[in-house]
């Protein structure tokens, strides 16, 4: 026993003294201390004493795309807290590239011998991915969710955020603001987000603007996600006039306002341009940016609702779950200087 608390304290991080502590569930150890003993217990593979095995229903797989991103830090620490509050220990899985795959994160996962996963933008948002890499895990069967990226093949239980709804509303705050010349900033459009999103830009400068199919191709630059990907697909828009740029992502509409300065254009006098995701501190950049938000909340939630619903063998519905963004106005979108009955706008800034 001398060897695995040493073991536990420090995959834990904590004392042996901590670690005696919460295995003989003694008092005067906090509920984060005590998680993480659990959580290092579990990982390491030791069996939890019985008087502890209620506390927690097991572990459960948690595996996102990466951390530079704000967005999938949020995601995260909303999916924890209800996998907690539930009773189950998350193991949180962090793409970074050149690293450990999901492929890879999922076996050593299934190793632990997890009571379930959550996909957060993964494989099955690509659509040139294998998907069949997931109907390998329902067919054992293991409860898996899938978070923004929805394919028709998987049975299996979607949380999304209605992105092509996303690019609808951001045409039209645009269009409202006097912009007719509006470009679309996005990664590949393998991805099921970008597709949707494109779906609904398409359909909102078609509709509202009357543009043509090959005005609108000139519109649209796609590039890899991110920052430097949104200053090179800007660069792109600018070049061809535009005054309102739409990005697939806060971190996108970031690198758009750089490329914009870069070129001497004010943001938002000359140029608008509006983000998406709501990201932490987005509120706070140089302007204020303007942005669909995720229901990250919400969604988050409702994910593990369904997942602990599978797990306790009640069935969630093989479906997808549609959560609507919010139009946050703030200070990177502007009345467009030649703009035609902006003034009468009427919307909420944030």
């Amino acid at each position: 026993m001398r060897a695995r608390l040493s073991d536990i304290a420090r995959q834990a991080e904590v004392s042996e003294a901590t670690v005696s502590r919460v295995l003989n569930d003694r008092p005067g150890v906090s509920t984060e201390t005590r998680q993480a003993v659990l959580t290092a217990l579990d990982v390491l593979g030791y069996e939890r004493p019985e008087r502890l095995r209620k506390r927690s229903a097991g572990l459960v797989g948690l595996i996102v795309p990466e951390l530079e991103n704000p967005i999938f830090p949020a995601f995260a620490q909303t999916i924890e807290s209800a996998l907690s509050q539930s009773g189950f220990t998350p193991v949180l899985c962090t793409q970074t590239p050149g690293g450990v795959t999901e492929d890879e994160y999922v076996e050593m996962l299934l190793d632990r011998q997890v009571s379930g996963i959550v996909f957060v933008s993964g494989l099955h948002a690509d659509t040139s991915a294998d998907h069949e890499r997931y109907q390998r895990l329902l067919s054992r069967p293991l409860p898996i969710v899938l978070i923004n990226g929805y394919s028709a093949n998987l049975n299996a239980p979607f949380i999304s955020c209605d992105d092509r709804l996303a690019g609808e509303m951001a045409v039209s705050h645009l269009v409202a603001l006097g912009h007719t010349r509006i470009g679309f900033v996005s990664g590949p459009d393998r991805f099921v987000n970008v597709q949707r999103k494109l779906d609904g830009y398409r359909a909102a400068m078609r509709r509202e603007l009357g543009v043509g199919d090959r005005e609108l191709e000139e519109l649209i630059a796609l590039t890899l996600f991110g920052v430097e990907g949104g200053e090179v697909a800007a660069n792109q828009l600018l070049s061809r006039g535009v005054t309102g740029m739409v990005c697939g992502s806060d971190l996108m509409a970031l690198g758009a306002i750089r490329a914009a300065r870069r070129r001497d254009l004010s943001v938002p006098r000359d140029v608008s341009v509006v983000g998406f995701d709501d990201s932490p501190l987005i509120a706070f950049t140089d302007p204020p940016l303007t942005t669909l938000r995720q229901p990250v909340a919400a969604m988050g939630n409702a994910a593990i609702r369904q997942l602990v619903d599978e797990i306790n063998g009640q069935g969630a519905p093989r479906s997808e779950y549609v959560y609507a963004p919010e139009l946050v106005v703030r200070g990177s979108t502007a009345i467009h200087k030649a703009g035609r009955g902006a003034e009468s706008m009427n919307v909420t800034a944030a």
